[in-house]
């Protein structure tokens, strides 16, 4: 049995260490996790594929993604801007006179995190959240996933041997083995922990959130708990290209066996020739399309038990795949549903994670926008239309702005780039916070906060402080704004 209190007072007596390193000291940390996980690639892909059934080219990809995850953070950390420096200058003449003021960002503090089962390596040990929260300047306690754990184990091995070979305080980065709920709710208990980082499930996150509510010092939690990612396609796009649009939303639907975040589960349209025409193409395709296995037994028979409850709810199975059925296997599926039907029922727009696909099908243009004004927070909705058709549905995204974490326009949901404007997040249910995101570098603003030094001398003030620092915004006494940087 782990002494979880140990390990996370441990961690914040690293925390004290860890957020006074120079910031190149950090960087070459998260550069060294990259480089080491890349130098073990064969074993860890390997493990990863025994644990999870994921293919290996999709495996290796996403060792790469976290690769070049750790390279993106260090490269920010080292370069500094983003402690977000705002200085308000002294004015002595004015009457009171006026202080100078100082802000960054700093951290929060022991942050716990929790990752996802579908992604081993890009949401796992060394993930985002991870990877973020060091970035950030805190040290990490890391719950194990039970769907992938000697993949994690080997990945927390090089992460320890990094921090012993850099010689860094030895609790930066810790893992609890232990795969019970119990686990998890004394790390997003414990007073020590200052935030917390959540992929998975609606159920496991909603039951965590909850139980850090009940904590005696709130925390920021922030949980990626699933998402529909509606697809709209408009009638002239439909018109258009209602082959290319199946095939392409086909592809995207079965990619890992729709076992990405941000599956396009719910594809909706209005009644006409070529939503039929696209409908039958999409059909035809997922009857050549295979079962496969999915990453764990629970998985399979969640996603299983969901498709047979939205066939109770009323929905039509017109497209089912080939191949193996049975424990561990997911057969790709093709729902339909009418849009009323979906008004008068809204769990038939609930997430069911796997290979299958829910169409609906509108009476006409208001009903579609009555059914995405009746929408659950999204991570993502797609729009498919043209010009004409942007002018015409121009309310449609106008509520879907407010729906989804991303939109998309004229293109798939998955496939989450790893930039500075990516948002992957969204609105309740598919987040606890919709003013946050896991990727991209505005996931490190989730573990700190801001600080204001008051008249501080210069050589007490953090390096970004003080006067010659270059990455700062000067604002002046009479309120306008100047970049140092020119």
């Amino acid at each position: 049995m782990e002494n979880i209190n140990a390990i996370i007072t441990q961690a914040h007596e690293a925390y004290r260490l860890y957020k006074n390193l120079h910031k190149n000291e950090i960087a070459d940390f998260l550069e060294a996790i990259g480089q080491s996980g890349k130098e073990a690639e064969n074993d860890l892909v390997e493990t990863a594929m025994e644990e999870t059934h994921l293919a290996k080219p999709r495996l290796q990809g996403e060792l790469q993604r976290t690769v070049n995850q750790t390279k993106f953070f260090a490269e920010m950390v080292r370069n500094g801007s983003w402690v977000n420096v705002i200085i308000d200058t002294a004015d002595n003449n004015r009457q009171p006179p006026k202080p100078d003021l100082r802000q960054m960002q700093i951290p929060l503090g022991v942050v716990g995190v929790f990752g996802a089962s579908n992604f081993p390596f890009a949401y796992s040990v060394a993930g985002g959240d991870t990877i973020s929260a060091l970035a950030a300047g805190c040290p990490v306690v890391y719950k194990l996933n039970p769907g992938h754990p000697e993949t994690s184990k080997k990945v927390a091995e090089i992460m320890t041997k990094v921090i012993t070979t850099l010689g860094l305080p030895t609790a930066t980065f810790a893992m609890l083995e232990g795969q019970d709920y119990e686990t998890g709710a004394q790390l997003v208990s414990h007073p020590l922990i200052k935030a917390i980082g959540f992929t998975g499930s609606f159920k496991g996150g909603k039951a965590l959130y909850d139980t850090a509510a009940k904590r005696n010092e709130p925390i920021p939690f922030y949980a990626e708990m699933g998402s529909v990612n509606p697809v709209f396609i408009l009638p002239q796009m439909l018109n258009q290209k209602s082959a290319e649009l199946a095939e392409a939303l086909l592809i995207s639907n079965q990619a890992s066996l729709g076992q990405f975040c941000t599956n396009p589960g719910v594809i909706l349209s209005e009644l006409s020739a070529d939503q039929k025409s696209f409908e039958d193409h999409f059909r035809t395709l997922i009857q050549k399309s295979s079962s496969g296995k999915m990453l764990a037994n629970n998985i399979a028979q969640n996603y299983t038990k969901g498709i047979e409850a939205l066939k109770q709810l009323g929905a039509n199975d017109v497209g089912q795949g080939m191949g193996d059925e049975g424990e561990l296997f997911g057969m790709p599926e093709m729902l339909t549903i009418s849009a009323d039907a979906s008004l008068k029922n809204p769990e038939l727009l609930h997430e069911v994670f796997g290979p299958g696909s829910l169409h609906v099908a509108a009476q006409n243009k208001e009903e579609l926008i009555k059914v995405a004004a009746n929408l659950e927070g999204q991570l993502t909705a797609t729009i498919w239309g043209t010009d004409e058709d942007m002018k015409d549905y121009k309310e449609l995204l106008d509520i879907l702005i407010e729906k989804a974490g991303r939109l998309i326009f004229n293109g798939v949901p998955t496939g989450v780039e790893v930039t500075p404007a990516m948002v992957h997040g969204g609105p309740f249910p598919a987040t606890t916070d919709s003013r946050s995101t896991s990727v991209g570098t505005t996931a490190i603003y989730r573990f700190t906060r801001p600080v204001c030094l008051q008249n501080f001398p210069d050589h007490l003030l953090p390096e970004a402080l003080q006067h010659d620092n270059p990455l700062k915004i000067i604002r002046s006494v009479n309120g306008s704004y100047t970049d140092s940087n020119g």
